[in-house]
């Protein structure tokens, strides 16, 4: 069964791959199989890592008072 973490079509990129890993200062990736790439390329090694997406924007979270939580 096919992991659905981010959905059922996942565009192929080596930014999440399992066989590569960033380079330390984060604008390439290295490749196992292909050395150093783009972060988005990929090739027919591809296989998906989802521990290694990073969500594409943070969850902001509503703010409340101490009102919205009296009870009358």
């Amino acid at each position: 069964m096919k992991n659905i973490y981010f959905g059922r079509r996942i565009e192929p990129a080596c930014e999440y791959c399992e066989l590569g890993s960033p380079t330390k200062d984060g604008q390439m990736i290295l490749c196992r199989k292909n050395g150093v790439v783009a972060p988005c390329f990929s090739c027919r090694k591809f296989t998906y890592a989802p521990l290694k997406r990073r969500p594409s924007r943070p969850q902001i979270l509503p703010e409340y008072s101490k009102e919205d939580f009296r009870i009358d």
